[in-house]
């Protein structure tokens, strides 16, 4: 999956649907870590805001938890829906 610069929605959105898919998928497992900001912007070639506001955003849908200091994981169950 790639984003896409021309569409209409936000670029955090479109990262964040991404990282939530590979959640699903099992690429990222429960209780594992998911990429930092860095690697984010890395990948995705995108500024350390958008990349803040993606993670920020599975924060808030309960896909994962950031620990500070360490980096942010996979909840152990994610919501169902």
């Amino acid at each position: 999956m790639t984003v896409d610069l021309e569409g209409p929605e936000p670029l955090y959105e479109q990262i964040a649907a991404i990282l939530a898919a590979r959640i699903s998928d099992g690429t990222y497992a429960p209780r594992r870590r998911v990429p930092s900001e860095a690697g984010i912007c890395e990948e995705f070639e995108v500024s350390r805001p958008t990349a803040r506001a993606a993670l920020q955003l599975l924060v808030q849908r309960g896909l994962i938890v950031t620990v500070r200091g360490k980096g942010s994981f996979v909840v152990e169950q994610p919501p169902a829906g």
